[in-house]
């Protein structure tokens, strides 16, 4: 068996050269499994924390040159190696701010790719086929370098593999018409080449797949038709053994569906013995949509798990560590994913389950008829109505019916039809169905103005099968209908909002009128939040004005900055009561939550118009003074935007909105107060480190053995 999870864009994509491709050069693995590297199609090299979806690092070319090959990460030396203009190869460590002042070294041949492996030397594949060490090379970068390949042969796919201490360089190369593998060892020193099968009429292989499993090579070849070959390499060869062309013998391992189009692009990754990911290929029962993510056993030639994927899709897939790096449309997406031990019983659904597995059935179906009709449960069962006990009942209508009813039917009628069909389908088949649903039901919104089935968008987002990506404009027809509810519900479960979307959200919640908003039905834990966090009195306010001998900046900065008006009142009434209602902070806190990348979230802030900044920022404020006293954790609230995240968004405004704010008259006195608080911050943190060095020999030093009952000590701190 085998399961997609819930995605989450990594970061969006820019323009292509290669209109067979997306705008992603290659992605490899960076220094651990929470790194990657992503290399554009232009200029960048950027490396991804994929768990905190933010980039840690990255580096440009000057204009004029192009990186020509993915970078990587060499595990040897700790430094990554891109080439540009095809002959200078670039080597830099992670504190280097410049490419351009790091090391490089112009070679005599045009470089194909870098390739490296886990605790390996990275090893330099050449266009003409022939393959150096990256040390030896750049001891000596002019060095000749000898023509493999016959002329007119060209280099289509290459990797390297590593087992059992050997690494093996494969590459695939066509020569008019035909297609030839090579498998370059290093212990011993042997290059062999093997002739790849067509048949009749096709093409070269459309994607190429290579692990190594015990001691021999695994290769997948996918073709336009749909055709899955597998064929196996010794991992070791003798040196007799590499003597002129070798055979390549193959199997079919799967024939997947075509539709009516003919393919011209996919591709296909191994996940390990019995299953394979595939892209560009039509789902089985969806219709000539090709938007599919989709693991197949090979085994049992059977479907296990597929996800939707908006945008078109191009001939690149990626696994590294459980995930899969997926292009579609101009975003580059993570989707983790879990793959069991193949069995047929599984594979049809029959496995026998754990005992926590069948009590969770036998939950499922222990429904018991009583007198006059009534219903009841087994004691325990914690699912709601909504729970699908599909052993004993299916859905009547089938998800192409309930599309066409869509098209046409009432609000009230598509609302029980689609809750039946939530209620009675299975988990697998409403995986699919639902994006199928929200698609249709958004396309008739758009154009049917009489027509906004509300109650059926929170229906399937409470399935947790929607993202983003599934169904792009749900979130823009959310906002121009006003559907505050439905928006705050898609924050939640939404992992893949972008950046543009988040800010586009947030310029109509500060748009819109508090009135407008207060009456709209929202998360009532969310507004119970803002509610109490508005009523909460800090200790700093309950004490008269000061915490542990540290006061506000209100308080504690220079009269001559305040008018006089302003020094007659309450100093903490300007700065803690909050400048939004209710319901529009806990939307507001629901865009703070939100997960976003700091390169493409700027441009679109600067959207903003300087009083939504400003009345943006004072909320921020009123948050940030709220918990630095600790008021939100006398709040129990399961959902809160965290102390980093108000930080990181008061950081972002001021840095999209630094000039606008510096001049207009209106942001004075705002932009006054975050500068008083910031310099009391700095004065408490320098006052701190005066006693730093005190503190430490107070910690180390030895106390006084003979206590008595009572005792006073005197410490002196100079």
């Amino acid at each position: 068996m085998a399961a997609l999870f819930e995605g989450y864009t990594l970061c969006g994509i820019g323009p292509t050269r290669n209109s067979s491709n997306s705008g992603i050069l290659g992605i490899e693995l960076g220094r651990d499994i929470d790194h990657v590297l992503v290399t554009d199609a232009s200029r960048s090299v950027t490396v991804y924390k994929v768990s905190d979806q933010k980039p840690t690092g990255s580096w440009t070319v000057k204009h004029g040159q192009i990186i020509t090959c993915p970078a990587v990460f060499n595990t040897q030396s700790q430094e990554y190696v891109v080439v540009t203009d095809d002959r200078v190869v670039r080597v830099w460590k992670e504190n280097d701010v410049h490419m351009e002042k790091a090391f490089k070294a112009t070679v005599s041949a045009d470089v194909l790719r870098v390739l490296s492996a886990a605790e390996s030397e990275a090893v330099v594949l050449f266009c003409c086929g022939a393959v150096r060490f990256l040390d030896s090379l750049l001891t000596s970068p002019q060095q000749p370098i000898e023509d493999v390949l016959a002329k007119e042969e060209i280099i289509r796919w290459s990797t390297v593999v590593k087992a059992e201490h050997q690494l093996v360089v494969l590459f695939s190369t066509e020569q008019r018409g035909d297609h030839w593998l090579y498998a370059q060892r290093f212990n011993p020193n042997t290059l062999v080449k093997h002739r790849i099968e067509t048949e009749p009429g096709l093409s070269a292989p459309i994607s190429f797949s290579a692990t190594c499993r015990g001691r021999n090579l695994h290769l997948l070849f996918l073709y336009s038709n749909g055709s899955l070959y597998e064929s196996v390499l010794p991992l070791r060869i003798s040196a007799t053994g590499a003597e002129g062309v070798q055979a390549l013998p193959r199997s079919l391992r799967l024939s997947l569906p075509l539709g009516e189009e003919e393919l011209i692009s996919g591709a296909a990754v191994v996940l390990d013995e019995a299953h394979v990911a595939v892209v560009g290929f039509p789902h089985p029962s969806a219709g000539t949509c090709k938007d599919y993510l989709c693991i197949w056993n090979t085994h049992f030639q059977t479907l296990q798990a597929s996800k939707e994927m908006s945008g078109r899709i191009c001939s690149q897939l990626w696994c590294y560590s459980g995930k899969l790096y997926v292009p579609h449309g101009k975003m580059l997406s993570v989707i983790p994913f879990e793959c069991q031990k193949s069995s047929l019983a599984a594979t049809m659904g029959k496995l026998k389950q754990s005992r926590s597995e069948s009590k969770s059935c036998s939950l499922l179906s222990s429904w018991t008829a009583q007198p006059y009709g009534e219903i009841t449960q087994t004691p325990g069962f914690k699912s709601r109505m909504s729970t699908r006990h599909t052993s004993v009942v299916k859905s009547a209508l089938t998800v192409d019916q309930i599309i066409e009813h869509i098209k046409t039917g009432a609000v009230e009628d598509v609302q029980a039809e689609v809750g039946e069909f939530i209620r009675l389908t299975t988990q697998t088949d409403l995986q699919l169905a639902t994006g199928r649903m929200a698609l249709e039901l958004v396309s008739r919104s758009q154009t049917d103005a009489n027509f906004y089935p509300h109650a059926v968008f929170l229906q399937l987002l409470e399935t947790q099968y929607l993202c983003y990506s599934v169904c792009p404009d749900l979130l823009s027809l959310a906002m121009m209908k006003k559907d505050f509810h439905l928006c705050q519900i898609a924050f939640q479960i939404f992992p893949d909002i972008p950046e543009d979307v988040t800010c586009a959200c947030l310029k109509t919640i500060l748009s819109t009128p508090d009135s407008e908003i207060e009456t709209v039905n929202l998360d009532t834990e969310s507004v119970i939040f803002m509610k109490m966090l508005t009523q909460t009195q800090s200790g700093l306010e309950e004490e008269g004005g000061q915490q542990n001998g540290f006061c506000p900046p209100a308080i504690e900065t220079d009269v001559s900055d305040a008018p006089s008006s302003m020094l007659q009142r309450d100093p903490l009434s300007l700065v803690m009561s909050c400048p939004v209602g209710l319901h529009k902070g806990a939307l507001l806190n629901e865009v703070l939550q939100t997960a976003y990348s700091n390169k493409p979230l700027l441009p679109h802030l600067k959207d903003l118009t300087v009083p939504q900044v400003i009345v943006f920022l004072q909320y921020l404020l009123f948050l940030y003074l709220k918990y630095s006293h600790d008021a939100h954790k006398q709040i129990p609230a399961l959902r809160t935007p965290s102390f980093s995240q108000i930080i990181d968004w008061i950081c972002l405004l001021l840095d999209a909105h630094f000039t606008i704010l510096a001049v207009a008259p209106e942001a004075k006195r705002l932009v006054s107060d975050l500068h008083k608080f910031v310099r009391s911050q700095v004065k408490l943190y320098a006052e701190l480190g005066k006693i730093e060095g005190s503190l430490q020999v107070l910690k180390k030093s030895k106390q006084s053995e003979d206590f008595g009952m009572y005792s006073i000590e005197v410490i002196e701190l100079f």
